[in-house]
């Protein structure tokens, strides 16, 4: 009935624990697109049963619904109008919230609204022949008395057949009091005790708080008040159970719910803290957070905000405001509300008394300024707060944290070194904290930093290892930020063709999964294989679709990198002078956003297209400075390849030939096989356009050639077979 894909959405809803390899795909999915996968699912569902026979879907007191339980209805209503099916739901009046917007989101699918008017006088008369009969005296008053409520003329009568004698009660409450008056002792206590523990209850439930193993249900069943429903039972009516909750004193109230705590401890974290709640217990704000870290733990943010939400309402002291609020903040930057988060840490850090408190919500502070791309340096300074503080606590699995922030922070700032040591000091602390999540972190991070210093084949060794962590473990969003690395690393290593389809399956895996950043990361470095493939079509659906996200997330800073990209493609393409504005641009927002994470490799691009021989010694002047002073090795590498390039197109042998050697050099701590290639091609060209024709000469570039041909390096093969060409 559901394609496999599927499998992880329904293990959520049948609250079944996910197979590792399932939880990483979900720990990684975003939660908007969890919700959006189960809504698909049982619209899969409904389809498919609709096919075997019609189905007529029922769902009841609607106006108790939250927002997710909202949209989940919408998207069923939208399924539903697709197949024979129908959907029936009720609510009250008063607070029902299918309102414009629900109306909207289900998409014109056709919606019929009944509004219940009263009973006619006839169809009273016809439900009370149905339940007594024409023979009670008392008839008349009670279909009177109901004036067309239908739940309040069948309970009138199901008195009536109790005792006939008795006045007719002028109310709903008035009636189930008088009900609950002819019940024995221990079924009105069960009767109190089940109004407490809500609409739907069980069987052992109520035994505990009666303190009565042996109680059973079966007086309340035969007075109408109740009906068994599956494992448990059913109140016949919500005004029933309200009534009958209304009975009790506030004390007893309280008492009884603080039973039911006790009784959901272990059992239901959601509902003990509700109880606790009604029952006004300290404990409770408490109660709301354990119960939200539990739903976080299974993905269920929107439940876990809206605990969070409540505990914060009736938090009475500092404490419990500050875990709440740092609770708060972990669910909003978990689901992309980073704003909101960055609000939620800084009310934690104002709440608290508590260091350890204060250290985490520092943590959070700085994780959010760092997504914002443009607070590096406010970042970094609560960083070192929180580390006098974890340093003094102890706190490793904090100090792991802020080891590993900070040295992202340095990635995108150039400062190599410091990258290098803040994730190796992750590791240290992630490890002596035995966090097999925050060895992952820091695993990837030293990768990172491995890409920052040219050593690719480290770098492959500590991605690998890092996706190992994450595969055993199931911790799929460190997975998929840190995967594309091993696509860069292949490409390096002149696995042209299998980078280009690994960093494709991974961006289509961040798509579907909802990680816009790691997708935007993934395609950025899919475009480089692709290119060297000559492959544009494809490389212009990274690009577009990366743009669509920079635009989305608002990081001015990948821009640079998407028009470097179609700058190369525009010259092959012999268009100049639209290259040429591309990349003056790229190199404008380089400079304004932080030069090191790309400006190197637009700048010996750009040098390409510039005609004024000073404008183009000062650019490659400033990339090569950029290099020089610290720059991840696409920066680096991509710089000393178009300025190498660009002096074997203007006859500068020498230079040429010079900055083949400063990339050999850059590259001399791991020599790969592309840097290897990149080299020996540029000397090789730079002899031949000196006029060397010896058979040497002409073998090295046939050599080369054929090396390219076979490891896909199509657009560097390019001048080899011209040069082949004309040599003769």
């Amino acid at each position: 009935m559901i394609d496999r894909e599927q499998h992880v959405f329904l293990n959520d809803l049948l609250d079944l624990p996910q197979p590792t390899a399932l939880k990483a795909l979900y720990d990684a999915m975003d939660n908007d697109v969890r919700n959006t996968g189960k809504q698909t699912l049982v619209a899969r569902l409904v389809e498919s049963a609709g096919r075997a026979r019609p189905l007529l879907i029922l769902i009841e007191d609607v106006h108790w619904a939250e927002g997710v339980t909202l949209a989940h209805l919408a998207a069923l209503c939208v399924a539903v109008a697709e197949c024979p099916a129908i959907l029936l739901m009720t609510s009250r009046i008063e607070g029902d919230p299918l309102d414009r917007s629900w109306r909207a989101a289900i998409r014109g699918s056709p919606l019929v609204t009944v509004d219940l008017s009263p009973l006619r006088r006839s169809e009273s008369e016809e439900v009370a022949q149905h339940l007594v009969g024409a023979s009670s005296p008392f008839l008349e008053d009670c279909i009177a008395r109901a004036e067309g409520n239908p739940l309040f003329l069948e309970q009138l009568l199901r008195n009536v057949d109790e005792d006939a004698r008795s006045e007719v009660p002028d109310s709903i409450q008035s009636l189930v009091l008088a009900r609950m008056d002819r019940l024995s002792p221990p079924d009105k206590l069960a009767l109190q005790a089940a109004s407490v523990i809500g609409q739907r209850f069980g069987l052992d439930a109520v035994r505990h708080l009666l303190g009565k193993p042996d109680y059973d249900c079966g007086e309340l069943i035969d007075h109408h008040l109740v009906i068994p429903e599956g494992d448990g039972f059913l109140f016949a009516h919500a005004l029933i159970r309200e009534g009958v909750y209304g009975s009790l004193l506030e004390s007893r109230q309280q008492d009884l719910h603080r039973e039911a705590a006790a009784w959901f401890a272990g059992r239901d974290l959601a509902l003990r803290a509700q109880h606790l709640d009604r029952a006004g217990d300290e404990a409770a704000a408490f109660a709301y957070r354990e119960a939200a870290e539990a739903q976080a733990s299974v993905y269920h943010f929107d439940r876990a905000t809206v605990l969070v939400e409540r505990g914060l309402e009736i938090a009475s002291d500092d404490a419990d405001r500050s875990a709440l609020s740092l609770l708060l903040g972990q669910l909003l930057l978990d689901s992309g509300h980073v704003p909101e988060a960055r609000a939620a840490y800084e009310t934690a850090l104002k709440a608290t008394p508590d260091d350890a408190q204060r250290c985490r919500a520092q943590i959070g502070i700085a994780a959010c300024m760092r997504i914002t791309d443009d607070e590096f340096a406010p970042a970094l300074a609560t960083l070192d707060d929180a580390e006098s503080i974890a340093h003094r606590e102890g706190l490793m699995e904090e100090l792991a944290r802020i080891h590993h922030l900070r040295g992202n922070l340095y990635f995108p700032m150039g400062r190599i070194d410091d990258c290098l040591a803040e994730h190796q000091k992750a590791l240290i602390a992630a490890r002596e904290a035995d966090s097999p999540e925050l060895e992952a972190r820091a695993l990837g991070g030293l990768g990172d930093a491995a890409y920052m210093q040219g050593r690719l084949r480290t770098l492959l060794d500590f991605a690998n290892r890092c996706c190992e962590i994450c595969e055993r473990e199931g911790f799929g969003q460190i997975e998929v930020a840190n995967r594309p690395m091993l696509g860069v690393a292949r490409m390096f290593l002149n696995e042209i063709e299998r980078a280009a389809e690994e960093l494709k399956d991974n961006a289509e895996v961040a798509r579907r999964i909802g990680q816009p950043r790691a997708e935007l990361v993934t395609r950025l470095a899919a475009a480089m294989p692709l290119l060297e493939l000559r492959r544009y079509d494809e490389v212009l659906v990274h690009v577009t679709r990366a743009d669509a996200i920079v635009e989305m997330l608002g990081t001015r800073r990948f821009y640079p990198e998407n028009h470097w990209t179609r700058a190369q493609i525009l010259l092959d393409q012999d268009r100049r002078a639209e290259a040429e504005s591309l990349l003056e641009e790229a190199m404008q927002i380089c400079r304004e956003t932080g030069i090191h994470y790309m400006g190197g490799c637009v700048a010996g691009l750009y040098a390409m297209v510039i005609e004024n021989p000073q404008h183009r010694e000062e650019i490659l002047e400033e990339g090569e400075a950029v290099v020089r002073s610290g720059s991840p090795v696409h920066n680096a590498t991509g710089f000393y390849r178009h300025a190498a390039e660009d002096c074997l197109r203007r006859g500068e042998w020498a230079r040429a030939e010079d900055y083949a050697a400063k990339l050999e050099a850059y590259m001399a701590a791991e020599p790969v096989p592309w840097s290897e290639f990149i080299c020996a091609r540029a000397r090789a060209l730079a002899a031949y356009g000196r006029g060397m024709r010896d058979p040497e000469t002409m073998a090295a570039l046939k050599s080369l050639s054929d090396q390219a041909l076979r490891d896909g390096l199509l657009d560097a093969r390019q001048a080899l077979e011209k040069a082949l060409s004309e040599g003769g």
